[in-house]
């Protein structure tokens, strides 16, 4: 069974290939009727076309608010020709049946994104009729085509050319699942948008208190399709929230190398998420969605130099983020070791060039603001969500972002940190929420010295952490994301002649783990906050 096309009903905002395909509906004598702008504009391409009001006999209102909203609309477009009650009232109230309805909508995610907007013409640009007709068109999709991507219109053209001027059932079904997601699209985008006014704010996640929403329609767009995911065997694809920030990794634009693998769009996310959060120069080496290294300095070079010497080895394929303009000598130095992805928020053009050289090396640029994003920060503008899936659902968490403070943290043992000793542990602190859990990160004058991730046993971190230093843990801060459970990893520490601890506190044997600091006389320092990382 398909549906034979003998009258339809254009009304579209974007206009792209709709003068192709309407001339090609009229040589399958499809008779068209239209309204506004896309009457005017199919006259002026020559194509034969009549008026919505020559079937409703009501002309356009309320400037141009009201022009489909008619029963000689809607009854034309949701009478069953299969069911004979229906057919008796089209006879009897003599409606013209519409078997194709050309529809897509004000643009109103355009209109919203302009600098400067009104909340006044962000209104004018919501869509009634257009949707409603969708709605109607695809809830009678058996007997009626409902088209709202251009993209389409080859396609349905070649169907109607191999059929005779129908659309196969199938067709039809599949043209009826894209309006709905097309209408729903639309709505999420009011939605965000008016949700997104006033003082109590709500997002794609949360509901205006702040509290996590009790139903999630998540409005993404597919950036690609991806070579495979973390294993070959694995398809997978790249989307981005269409309300993702302009400093987010899905906003980059890639200036040389072959596609984003899945793994390098997750050590690219990693990588970004360490350098926006420190105000000095700050470079960030990403192997396996752990960092390997991390440092600020005085230039971007001397940052990326700090941060690579922490682990040489692991840095091989590494993904490399950095908060300021890459710069010629920071290139210099990289330009002989194999590196993945880099991504800054520039690139000097001496340095570019050099890059450039390297043809493996995926190349990114991003908006990135680090000023603005700070402030926004402080002042919890910021609110994204961390979002896992697991099997059947999803669980959401706010992310792990910002600075903890250091006046609600407190030294617990008789020993004090010294101002050096300070400022390395606050450093380790932030670097340590993006290891994965149990995580020990060893810090010194800005730079990380030697990290272990991913451990069952937080003393077999420890170990880890010592052996990536390659004998440099001794006069280093060491950062647990969570507390020590036994004293065994302080003693053990000690017998590196690390310096000073930083740890969450909050375990039963508390009292043992700062007797032994007391011991060693090791100042430690409770934060009152946990950073685990699964």
């Amino acid at each position: 069974m398909s549906a034979k096309i003998n009258r339809a009903l254009v009304s579209v905002s974007n206009k792209q290939g709709l003068a192709d395909f309407a001339a090609n509906l009229r040589k399958h004598g499809v008779e068209i009727y239209s309204t506004g702008g896309t009457y005017k504009y199919l006259a002026e391409n020559g194509i034969e076309v009549k008026k919505v009001e020559d079937i409703t006999g009501f002309p356009e209102m309320l400037e141009g608010r009201v022009k489909t909203l008619h029963p000689y609309i809607h009854g034309a477009l949701l009478a069953d020709r299969s069911n004979p009650a229906h057919m008796e009232q089209v006879q009897e109230k003599n409606l013209k049946l519409i078997d194709m309805v050309v529809v897509n909508l004000y643009p109103f995610g355009e209109t919203i994104s302009k600098p400067g907007v009104t909340l006044a013409q962000a209104v004018e640009n919501i869509d009634i009729g257009g949707p409603t007709m969708i709605r109607s068109a695809a809830k009678n999709y058996k007997n009626v085509a409902v088209v709202v991507n251009p993209e389409d219109y080859p396609n349905i053209i070649a169907e109607m050319d191999a059929k005779d001027g129908s659309i196969s059932q199938e067709v039809l079904f599949e043209l009826c699942v894209k309006a709905f997601k097309h209408t729903h699209e639309y709505d999420g985008v009011i939605y965000n948008y008016f949700s997104s006014l006033g003082e109590k704010q709500a997002d794609l996640f949360r509901d205006p208190s702040g509290r996590f929403s009790d139903s999630i329609s998540i409005g993404a767009i597919k950036i690609q399709d991806l070579r495979y995911g973390e294993n070959p065997h694995q398809k997978a694809a790249y989307y981005r929230f269409k309300d993702s920030r302009p400093d987010s990794l899905v906003q980059a634009r890639q200036l040389q190398g072959k596609e984003l693998s899945y793994n390098n769009i997750l050590d690219g996310n990693a990588a970004l998420a360490i350098v926006k959060e420190f105000s000095p120069v700050c470079v960030s080496v990403i192997k396996h969605n752990n960092p390997c290294g991390a440092a600020i300095g005085t230039s971007v070079n001397e940052a990326y130099q700090r941060a690579y010497s922490t682990d040489p080895m692991s840095a091989f394929g590494s993904v490399v983020a950095s908060n300021r303009t890459w710069t010629l000598e920071a290139a210099r130095f990289m330009v002989d070791k194999y590196v993945e992805v880099l991504i800054a928020p520039g690139y000097e053009p001496e340095a570019l060039e050099l890059l450039k050289q390297k043809e493996n090396l995926r190349i990114m640029e991003i908006d990135f603001d680090l000023d603005k994003y700070l402030k926004d920060l402080g002042q919890k503008k910021i609110n994204p969500v961390d979002i896992k899936s697991m099997d059947g659902g999803l669980l959401l968490q706010d992310l792990d972002i910002g600075a903890d403070d250091r006046a609600e943290m407190k030294v617990v043992t008789e020993a004090q940190p010294t101002a050096k000793q300070w400022e390395d542990l606050l450093f380790g602190w932030q670097i340590i929420k993006s290891v994965k859990s149990n995580a020990i990160v060893l810090t010194l004058e800005g730079r990380t010295v030697g990290i272990g991730a991913g451990q069952m046993s937080r003393v077999d971190s420890v170990r880890i952490a010592v052996d990536k230093s390659l004998g440099k843990a001794a006069g280093t801060c060491l950062s647990s994301d969570a507390y020590f459970p036994f004293a065994d990893g302080v003693n053990l520490a000690a017998q590196e002649g690390i310096k000073a601890i930083i740890q969450p506190g909050g375990s039963v044997r508390d009292q043992e783990v700062i007797d032994a600091c007391n011991d060693h006389g090791i100042p430690m320092v409770f934060t009152g906050k946990r950073h685990f990382r699964h």
